[in-house]
């Protein structure tokens, strides 16, 4: 019965960030800007969350084209505004919106000591300047349409428009892609992502790691695994590469392997709940409760109020009652 109830934690594509509903709708907000340190450059299509206190997640926005991120909904407490980038310090800003101002933040990315030269991103603004601006404009504007508006649809047709001017505008193929799942098509976001991996002559990691995403969605283990492999070689710091791997050897059964990759993951991850809900059936099927119950702990503490995180919490219990039959089992080991 545990294993069938946990199967309800079967692992899932990742999505577009999602809000989760706010428990209160008194109108607090919390809005701001992020910007990369000691430059004008905005941090544009960086993840920001919030968390209460305790780390728990509560939401996550996407920042702008211009960095900006905006959370509504939001009663007087105190929260923890939360973005982690590769390459870059992590942020956790502390508010209490009972005392302090939440709207116009300003919130600067600071690179790490040996990521300091890294931080214009010369290659891929190269490549980006090398696009005519008709086909940048339609980017952008498909970017925020698809991640800001919630208007998928509209997304797909700029960036349609983006790459009728600029065909080898993989980024723009890319984005197609990610448009395409938000609607439900997986056969065209399929070709979407082929169309970039062959028009980044196999360098952008991105697109052959969701590309082996929909593969492995579709039983298509061995390619499957080629492009996700490929994507983590080009960028071992993208945790979904090693996600997504993780998933890949959890299906074919290689247990020690899947492991070691959902731990990297994870480390590169830490406050992102689909990573322990790849934790979880490992340790189910690798019979180690105890792993299994600290994956559903830290499970819930991040995503407490989701359909998925109350069946958390369900599963967590069950969990607890088979451990503590083991111990009650007669032979078993006294503390």
């Amino acid at each position: 019965m545990l294993r069938f109830a946990l199967a309800a934690l079967t692992l899932l594509a990742l999505a577009l960030p999602v809000r989760l509903p706010a428990q209160t709708a008194r109108g607090y907000s919390i809005t701001g800007y992020v910007y990369y340190q000691d430059s004008t450059r905005p941090a544009k299509f960086v993840t920001v969350t919030i968390q209460t206190e305790q780390h728990q997640y509560l939401l996550s926005d996407v920042t702008s084209e211009t960095g900006g991120f905006h959370f509504t909904g939001l009663k007087l407490s105190q929260y923890l505004v939360v973005i982690q980038v590769d390459g870059f310090e992590s942020v956790s800003l502390s508010l209490d919106l009972a005392f302090d101002d939440g709207n116009g933040l300003a919130i600067y990315l600071k690179p790490l000591p040996n990521k300091q030269k890294a931080l214009p991103g010369p290659s891929v603004s190269v490549h980006e300047l090398s696009m005519p601006t008709k086909a940048r404009e339609f980017l952008a504007s498909g970017q925020k349409r698809l991640y800001q508006d919630k208007d998928a649809q509209a997304a797909v047709a700029d960036f349609q428009q983006a790459l009728a001017v600029a065909p080898t505008y993989f980024e723009a193929s890319y984005q197609l892609g990610m448009a395409y799942l938000t609607l439900g098509n997986p056969t065209e976001a399929e070709g979407a992502f082929r169309k970039s991996v062959e028009s980044s002559g196999d360098s952008y990691a991105e697109a052959d790691v969701r590309l082996g995403s929909l593969l492995l969605d579709h039983s298509n283990l061995p390619e499957a695994e080629k492009f996700i492999r490929k994507g983590i070689q080009l960028n071992p710091n993208l945790w979904l590469g090693h996600y997504e791997l993780g998933r890949t050897l959890l299906v074919e059964k290689r247990l020690s392997e899947a492991l070691e990759s959902a731990e990297h993951a994870r480390l590169l991850a830490p406050n992102v709940p689909l990573v322990y809900r790849l934790l979880s059936n490992i340790h189910l099927l690798q019979n180690d409760f105890a792993a299994l119950l600290e994956d559903l702990n830290t499970y819930v503490s991040l995503d407490p109020d989701s359909p998925a995180g109350l069946r958390a919490k369900q599963l967590r219990d069950q969990v607890q009652q088979k451990i503590a039959a083991q111990s009650q089992a007669p032979g078993a080991p006294h503390p």
